[in-house]
């Protein structure tokens, strides 16, 4: 048997490119590495994936030796802030934080990540809005802008954590243009 968590959640990683979806998150554990600044000029940012990628495939091998199954590593994620959430819609990347992040299937335990060296951590978000970005990273502000400005207003909502971000495609592999990125927000009532 082989997991794969993009499969199996297809409601957390296929939404809709064409409007924004509700959805509604479990608590999932992932590997983390945080940093902040403009992940293109901010050395911690391919230094914390350096670290990820390996530390992901490490759990999967000790995952495999103890149970003689398998899962497929998950898309690369994170969770980004800003003191001011203009900041992502206007792109000033400099004022940005950031946790990078692998999922984790379920059924890994402790023992299986005990030897890798970065944080795990349990994350509950809950209640989401989220969309399917098709286009360059850069391009993402107008869809950010409709959120904030427009859907999460006229649904009566508010911020309720970072924002989250799937990053479906390899962006060495995949031309700007095809770039797929879930774009999610944990959202709560005013």
């Amino acid at each position: 048997m082989t997991i794969d968590l993009k499969k199996d959640l297809p409601e957390l990683y296929r939404p809709s490119a064409s409007d924004f979806s509700e959805v509604v998150v479990p608590p999932m554990r992932y590997l983390s590495v945080a940093g902040e600044g403009d992940p293109n000029t901010s050395p911690s940012y391919p230094a914390a994936l350096e670290t990820l990628y390996p530390a992901g495939y490490a759990v999967r091998r000790a995952f495999r030796e103890r149970t003689g199954e398998a899962f497929v590593v998950g898309p690369l994620e994170g969770l980004w802030w800003a003191e001011d959430p203009r900041d992502f819609v206007t792109r000033r990347k400099d004022a940005w934080r950031w946790r990078m992040l692998l999922p984790l299937p379920a059924e890994v335990r402790e023992e299986d990540w005990s030897g890798v060296d970065v944080a795990v951590e349990f994350i509950d978000e809950g209640r989401c809005l989220q969309i399917m970005h098709v286009g360059p990273y850069d391009a993402e502000g107008p869809t950010l802008a409709r959120l904030h400005d427009e859907v999460m207003p006229a649904r009566g909502l508010t911020f309720n954590g970072p924002h989250h971000e799937i990053y479906l495609s390899d962006a060495r592999r995949t031309a700007p243009e095809k770039l797929r990125t879930v774009l999610r927000q944990p959202v709560r009532e005013l």
